[in-house]
């Protein structure tokens, strides 16, 4: 059985109807809000960047190229994960994103070697250069946008129809175990931040319940500053957090 994007979308609009009733596991929905907090974060930089200044224009072409690694990887841990399970049980569910990855890691390798041309780039051509970067780089995340938004909703309303939650939640499992300890820090700084308070400690203390304790709180240091004092408080008060630098959970 094959399924062609007409369909997809068809699947898609019945299954957001019925998820808003009944809530399922989300794969998607955690890493790309951190994804867009990325990609939003990282084209403001370039926009706003003094390229005559070397440490700015180091720092956020560095920002860039670690965008272009998040963004490979994430498409690596999809392809791997999700669509080996959307075509484990829907032959075809997941073909129009997975030509779509292969086009992004082209543009990936364009926009990488655009932003390391940079630093080599005579000061009186880097300002059209940086522009040119801004622009392409503003077209990769809207195209990525658009994408994200397609895997949340058509490739979601497969992988409900024909996957358990249990189901579901054990390969979510096995895609962040796959995942080395410095990738997933650096993962956690966009992930943990941008979610709502909910989100954040269902996150947490799913990652209390299976990670080493050691774990759970280098995640927590790596997260805290990226977090305001309101949003620390909620989030400890939520997981029974001991007071902390003389802040009570209250």
């Amino acid at each position: 059985m094959n399924i062609d994007s007409n369909e997809l979308q068809q699947v898609a609009a019945t299954a957001t109807a019925a998820a808003a009733d009944a809530p399922r596991v989300d794969m998607y929905a955690g890493i790309h809000k951190a994804m867009r907090a990325l990609m939003a974060d990282t084209l403001l930089a370039l926009g706003r960047m003094d390229c005559d200044d070397g440490l700015e224009l180091a720092q956020t072409t560095q920002q860039v190229l670690a965008l272009m690694d998040a963004c490979a990887s994430h498409l690596k841990h999809e392809n791997e994960f999700i669509h080996a399970a959307l075509e484990a049980r829907a032959p075809g569910a997941s073909a129009v994103i997975a030509h779509e990855h292969d086009d992004h890691l082209a543009h990936i390798g364009r926009l990488a070697g655009a932003a390391t041309a940079l630093l080599r780039t005579p000061a009186a051509q880097r300002p059209a250069a940086v522009l040119a970067l801004y622009r392409d780089l503003s077209l990769f995340i809207a195209e990525n946008f658009h994408h994200m938004h397609v895997e949340e909703t058509a490739h979601n309303a497969v992988l409900w129809a024909r996957y358990t939650d249990a189901e579901l939640e054990a390969i979510h499992d096995a895609l962040v175990a796959s995942i080395p300890p410095e990738e997933m820090m650096g993962i956690v700084r966009w992930l943990v931040p941008f979610m709502n308070p909910a989100e954040r400690t269902a996150l947490l203390a799913d990652m209390r319940a299976k990670a080493p304790e050691a774990v759970f709180h280098a995640v927590l240091d790596a997260a805290r500053p990226h977090l305001t004092q309101g949003e620390w408080t909620k989030l400890a008060r939520s997981l029974g957090l001991p007071p902390v630098d003389g802040l009570v959970a209250v």
